[in-house]
Order: structure tokens, then sequence, then C-alpha cells
């Protein structure tokens, strides 16, 4: 027996088979025939060199220190090889006894079929392991034979490609100046003009250790975007402040911003890139995950997002930025994610288990009112407004321009610029257009003959800009200091922006008492023509004269749109004008809504009113003295006198009556 496992263990595999045979029929003959032990022992020992092969199991008994066992004359310690190599552990040490060999021949055999069979599993994976890599192979080895190139070709270029750098590097030597807008644009708060109130007020919010949410309100070209900037920089400068050096000032305009409802894309809040349907990397979409790219609003972490035009923005898309200023995080969802999936890179699980880091200030600017703001959104901010310019602030914006410019300004240039616009950045590109064509005048000079080299910029230089431009000035109503029978001075509100309105009134006694008619302009609405009806009453109590003794002519001159009652006082007082030919102080405008009882009651727009006012050269305001507190005193250089009566408004309003002579 001993002869035999040697020379089966020292046989090469292609020898074994043949030499078989003849190795048993030499162990019978020295051993005598075999009983069923034997025979199990050595189809175990068969399978065991079929699966490990010759050379390997006697690697491996030696291993499992069971080689002198494996050539054993004895079962017992045959067996004991078995138990070593099969379980793989050369720590057992009892030798079965006769009676116990077939009971452990049959375990054996039944774990050694286990070895078998997760083999075939094996197998089976790897087999199919294969295939998939086959299926890949041919992209794999594409992508790595491009990859191989690109390397092995790192200053290796086609003349066409070297044509096309070329052509690119002869295009960076090419530099234009830094834009006119750019150049004037302020650089620092002391520089915004006119807005020292909003200014201030912005800077309280944002330097706070608890800063607001802010929406700010204002007509365009007052610097709201420039002041929103600058601040945060001087915020950063606090000590209490809660921005870091390197917080980031994120803007993006409302305009741009859509809601998508199928979440496919969002710049603002950030969107998920599926696997099928949008371009998630590559690596990803292979293997079926989804992958988010965060928003503009995880871009402003730790600073400010800024929204200009916020009002424009979709209502659906204010509701969801709600959420987001909630949560102060953005969340991502996608039908393609499996939490389970244990190939999904940990980037992407924290994105969408934990949301995307969203911690910032918003500011949102807009040139509407505030009920274009949707009212959730409005209770979490708080709001501030830019003031209109006056004549007097476009004035100085032109002059600090025309400084950075290094130009001079004739007699009269900033003064006629701030007749054309009420808008900062208006009144900067006029003067840059007429700056432009001053250097034309200069050049063309030169070469006539020797000229300073000093840029002047003239009126006549404005008035071509106004006329290519087809520019006309915003304020063709004057004030003047003479007295006017049925004319006046009422005052309206349109967005943010104050404005004068002309009325007129004449008055004819008609030829037919108490049957005289009241025309007035369609256009003006229907709130002014009750307007002109309670005044009617009004001047009728008052005077004891009734208009229906008159033809009487009511006219809002340029046929503007009078909306709402406001207009009141001023018409009312138009047609006593008219009636008893007491004129009117034609430097003053008057705002109120007139009652039967001749009471002045209050209107809305007074702050802004008032720069219409001052636009039109007006020195004297009246306003309803409920209206008191919305306006300071003073305010913009006026003459502001609250009223709470129409008698009281007619003092300030009508020329004295002439003193009657004594007979």
């Amino acid at each position: 027996m001993k002869n035999f496992f040697s020379k089966l263990l020292n046989l090469k595999t292609q020898d074994r088979d043949a030499n078989l045979d003849s190795a048993k029929a030499a162990l019978e003959a020295e051993m005598g025939p075999r009983d069923e032990v034997d025979r199990k022992i050595d189809a175990l020992f068969n399978l065991l060199v079929d699966y490990y092969g010759s050379d390997k199991l006697v690697i491996k008994a030696g291993k499992m220190d069971a080689l002198q066992y494996v050539r054993s004359p004895k079962r017992g310690e045959r067996v004991l090889a078995l138990q070593r190599i099969i379980n793989e552990n050369p720590t057992i040490k009892e030798v079965p006894k006769d009676d116990e060999l077939l009971n452990i021949l049959e375990q054996l055999t039944e774990q050694f079929s286990d070895i078998l069979a997760r083999r075939s599993v094996e197998d089976d994976l790897e087999k199919k392991v294969a295939e998939r890599l086959e299926e890949n192979h041919q992209d794999y080895v594409k992508d790595i034979k491009m990859q191989i190139l690109k390397e092995e070709k790192k200053n290796v270029e086609s003349p066409l490609e070297q044509k096309k750098r070329e052509h690119l590097e002869e295009l960076e030597k090419v530099s234009l100046t830094q834009s006119v807008m750019e150049l004037l644009r302020p650089s620092s708060t002391d520089e915004i003009v006119g807005q020292k109130r909003a200014v201030d007020s912005l800077l309280a919010k944002l330097s706070s250790p608890y800063p607001q949410h802010l929406i700010l309100y204002g007509p365009p070209g007052v610097g709201k975007t420039t002041a929103a900037r600058l601040v945060l920089e001087e915020a950063k400068r606090r000590k209490l402040s809660p921005f870091a050096d390197d917080a980031p000032f994120i803007e993006t305009d409302g305009t741009t911003l859509r809601w998508d409802p199928r979440d496919m894309t969002n710049p603002l809040l950030g969107s998920v890139h599926d696997p099928i349907y949008q371009g998630a990397r590559r690596d990803l979409a292979d293997t079926g995950i989804p992958e988010p790219k965060p928003g503009l609003v995880t871009d402003a972490h730790g600073g400010i997002l800024f929204i200009d035009e916020i009002g424009e923005m979709d209502v659906m898309l204010q509701n969801k930025l709600l959420k987001v200023l909630e949560d102060k995080r953005a969340f991502f969802e996608s039908a393609y994610y499996d939490p389970a999936d244990e190939k999904i890179p940990p980037y992407i699980k924290k994105l969408f288990e934990e949301g995307a880091p969203a911690d910032f200030v918003l500011i949102g600017a807009t040139t509407r009112e505030a009920s274009h703001i949707n009212p959730a959104l409005r209770s979490r901010c708080a709001e501030i407004y830019f003031e209109p310019l006056t004549p007097a602030n476009i004035q100085e914006i032109v002059r600090n321009a025309a400084k950075k410019l290094s130009a001079d300004l004739g007699d009269g240039v900033a003064e006629l610029i701030s007749e054309y616009t009420i808008e900062g950045r208006k009144a900067i590109n006029i003067l840059a257009d007429a700056y432009s064509l001053a250097l034309e005048r200069n050049a063309q000079q030169e070469l006539d003959q020797e000229a300073d080299a000093t840029v002047s910029i003239e009126k006549a230089d404005i008035y071509r800009v106004a006329q290519v431009s087809r520019l006309s000035p915003y304020v063709t109503k004057k004030a003047s200091d003479r007295l006017e029978v049925g004319h006046i001075f009422g005052l309206g509100v349109a967005g943010f922006l104050g404005s004068v309105i002309e009325i007129e009134a004449i008055a004819f006694e008609a030829r037919e008492k108490g049957k005289g008619t009241v025309r007035f302009n369609e256009t003006a609405g229907s709130m002014a023509k009750d307007s002109v009806f309670n005044a009617a009453s009004v001047v009728r109590m008052i005077t004891g004269k009734d208009i229906h003794d008159y033809d009487i002519h009511i006219n809002v001159i340029g046929g503007g749109n009078i909306d709402g009652p406001s207009a009141g006082t001023a018409i009312l007082t138009a047609i006593l004008s008219a009636i008893t030919k007491r004129p009117i102080r034609q430097d003053v405008a008057v705002t109120g809504e007139i009652s039967l009882q001749g009471r002045v009651r209050p209107v809305g727009g007074v702050f802004e009113k008032a720069y219409g006012a001052k636009q039109a050269g007006i020195k004297t305001l009246i306003i309803p003295k409920e209206n008191s507190k919305d306006i300071p005193k003073q305010h913009l250089g006026l003459d502001i006198h609250p009223v709470s009566t129409a008698k009281e408004a007619f003092d300030l309003l009508l020329a004295p009556e002439p003193e009657k002579s004594e007979d």
C-alpha cells in the first residue's frame, strides 16, 4: 500500500491513468484483495489528485503535516491524512479506529462534495464575469488606447491643431480697455449717490451677527445691485459680521430663472442628472447611478445670493426657494436612487440623504411693487426702499463720473443731463456717449491746429447724443413764480416714481342758469371723474355757488390716467379758481383726496410724489395731515405743509382775495 500511494503521488497527471491498473495489481499481489474501506480511501485520494493535481496535493499534504500519513500502510493514518487535507486542519491528532472509518469516510465524502459544488459555482461566476468583461472589452480597450495616445501625444500637434492654437494666442494679445460702465461703477459705498438711508439700513442688517434676508425696492438705475455688492465687502470687515473674508456674492437674474416641472434643470436650486435622460458622468451612467448637481443656492453657501428682478421670478420657484431658506439645505430626489446600492459613491449618497448645504443670505431686488412678490417670501425678508434720484443727485453722479474720465464739463452740462433722465446708469451712458464725441472733436482739432489734450464736454455734445438716441426731457412740466387762473399741479405716482400732473379748468356762465355742463377728459379715469363731482359739492358748500350755473371744462394735460382719488384737492382748487377767477400759485403742488365735507383725506405714495415735485421745480408741497408721518420735514428741501381741510389748502394755493374798497 505504501508503495502504491508513493507511486501515485509521484506520477504526473497524464501518466497516472495509464499506470493505475498495474499499480493496483501490484498492491493486491502484495496485500491481497481490498475491502470497502480501502476502496473508499483510494477513491477519495483519486478525487483529491484530480481536484488539486499531484504536485499541488503533495504540497498541500506537506503544509497540513499529513505527507507521512498518506504513505502509511495503516488505514487509520491514511484517513487521518484525508481529514487534515480536506478540513485544512493540521491540528487533528487522533487516529480513527477501525470501526469509525466508514462513518468518517462518508463525512469526508460529503465535505469534499461541498467543496466540489462551491468550485462549480465559482466556475460559473467566473464564466459570467468573463462574458460581461468580454461585452465591454472593446469599449474599454478603445478608451484605454485613446488615453494612451493622448498621453503619448502630449506635446504633439497636428498642423491644423497648431494653427488653431496660434490663432487663439493671437486673439489673447488683443485686449480692449475696461468698459465705461465698469470704469465708472462706484467702488465704495461713499460713491453711491442719493441712497444714504438705504445703504445705512442695508449695512446695518448685513453687519449684524444675525443678518436678515432682504428685498430691495426702487426704480431702475439707482444702485441697488452695486450697493448690495459693496455692502457685503464692508460687512466682511465688521467685527460682529458672520461673513468670512471669502464669503461669495452670487448674482443672478430672476427673469432668467424658470421652474422646470420635471425637475430636470434647475440652475437655482440644483437638479439630478439621471443616468438615462440626462448627462450623468459616464462611469455613473454605466452603473445606473443618478448624479446630483448642486445649484446657485449651494454656490452662495456662507455668503450672499443676489437675485435681481426677483419680482419676475416664477411663483412656483419662489415657493421652492422658501423651503431652502427654511432648511438651509437643498434636497434632491430621483427615481433611480437606490440607497441599498453599494456601488453608489459616498458623496452622492450624502447629497441624497443629507442634501447640499445652502446657508446664505438672500437679497432680492425689484423695480416692481411689493404686491408682485410672494407674501410668504416677503414675510421672511426685511424690506428696504431705494429712493428716486433728484436732479441734484444726477448732477453729482455726472460730475463724479467726469472726474474718473479726466474730462472737463462745460457750463450747464450736468444740469442738462439731469433733464433727460432720473436714472444714474442712464446719466452715465449719456455722459460716456458725449465723451466719445468730445474725443472725436479734439482729435480733429489736433489735426487742424495744436489743441489742449484735456477733453472738454460741452452742451452741444449732449444735444447731439439726445438727437441720435431720440431722447426727450424727462420733465416737461416746470414750476414758475407766476400766478395763473384755473391751472394747478397735482401729484401722481407710478411704481416708485412720482410725477406732477397738470390740471386746468375753465368756467363760463351758462346761457341758462342751472343747465350748465361739466366736461372732463375720459382718459383720466373713473376715479378722477368721481373727484370732479365730489369737488362740485364742496364748491357749493364753500362758496354757495352751483357749478350747474356754469359750463365747466376740466382737462388733465397730456391725458394721463389718474389712478385713485389723490387728485381730488387739486381738481377742487382748479374748479374754484376758474369760477372765482382767483389765481393759483405755480410753485406749489398738492395731493390729497377730498371728502364731501371738505376734508383732505390721506393718500398713498407721498414719499415718491415728493420726488416728482422736486423734479418739476416745485418749492412748496401740500399733503394731507394724516400723511405727515410718512415724509421727513424739509424733505428734499421742499416746504411741506400738512393740511386737514380744503380751506387750509386754499390759503396756501390761491392768491389772496383783493381787498374790497370802502365807499
